[in-house]
This record gives C-alpha cells, sequence and structure tokens, in this order.
C-alpha cells in the first residue's frame, strides 16, 4: 500500500482539513468547471485537477475547514463580477453547507510560534490538523513544515503527478 493509500485510510473517518487554493478550485469547478483556466485565482489548475480533487474529497466522512480559509476563499471570489460572482457565492454556500468549520480564536493562533512565518490561516492549520486531520494542500512551504512537524499532509501537486 502507498504512503499515500496509507494516510487516506487512517484519515478517512476522521477527516481532511483543505487549504484556501484547493477549496477555490471546488468552488469555482462546482460552479463551473470550463471557468477554473479562466480564473486568475484557480487558472494554475485544470478541469482535470478539479475532478481529482473530487474524487479525492469522496474518500473522507468529513472535510473540515476553518473560518479564515473560508474567509480567505471569500475574499477571493469577491474578485469575480456580476452574475459570475453571484452564483459563485451561491455554490459557495452550498459547499459551506457541507464543511465541518472549526474555530479557535484568533488571540489564541496569534500566540503561536509558527504564527510569525506563517500568519493566521495557515497557523491555525497547523494547530487543529495535529493528531485530528489530514491536510491537503498545494502551498510546498506549508507542507514541508507539516511533514517536518509530524502532521499528516498531502500536497496535491504529488497526487497530480501520479495520476
Amino acid at each position: 500500500m502507498t504512503y499515500i493509500a496509507k494516510i487516506i485510510e487512517k484519515y478517512k473517518n476522521k477527516g481532511l482539513l483543505i487549504d484556501t487554493n484547493l477549496l477555490l478550485l471546488y468552488v469555482i469547478g462546482y460552479y463551473d468547471k470550463k471557468r477554473i483556466e479562466r480564473f486568475k485565482r484557480t487558472k494554475i489548475f485544470s478541469p482535470d485537477d478539479y475532478e481529482l480533487l473530487i474524487d479525492f474529497l469522496r474518500y473522507f466522512d468529513k472535510i473540515v475547514t476553518t473560518p479564515n480559509i473560508l474567509t480567505e476563499v471569500s475574499n477571493l471570489l469577491n474578485q469575480l463580477s456580476g452574475k459570475l460572482k453571484k452564483d459563485n457565492y451561491s455554490r459557495f454556500s452550498e459547499i459551506i453547507d457541507s464543511l465541518n468549520e472549526q474555530y479557535t480564536s484568533s488571540i489564541i493562533t496569534s500566540k503561536l510560534q509558527h504564527f510569525t512565518k506563517f500568519g493566521l490561516t495557515d497557523s491555525d492549520i497547523i494547530e487543529k490538523a495535529k493528531g485530528k486531520y489530514l491536510v491537503l494542500t498545494d502551498d510546498f512551504k506549508l507542507s514541508n513544515y507539516l511533514a517536518k512537524e509530524k502532521v499528516a499532509v498531502i500536497n496535491f501537486n504529488h497526487i497530480r503527478i501520479i495520476n
């Protein structure tokens, strides 16, 4: 069994914490897969990446997020305009309903040792995931740090290469 298969098996019932860029890919693709390559914030991905992400998410009983991740996605969606913006926010609302949102006070998060290196969102991800959730990210800096700290992580780019 590969590392990825083993880690999925271990965390499929515990949950997957999805990082901002991948949640944004999920929202944009859920609305319109063709939009993925046309939106400046997701153009590094393809419709195939969206399908790969959806297939990956299906393995987990619980998809975890934080208010900070949701805020970042919301702010990025705000770069859209008109009907496209309205429709994507509607889809985002539907997706939010299916997520397990975990909250930690920013006061607590800002006191963490890695806050000055990673900021609010990633520091919260680091703390939330420890021993609880598998993190899915496309951020090499974050994934390398998580791996070094023995926090379960998969970098989406590694899945893209395998697939």
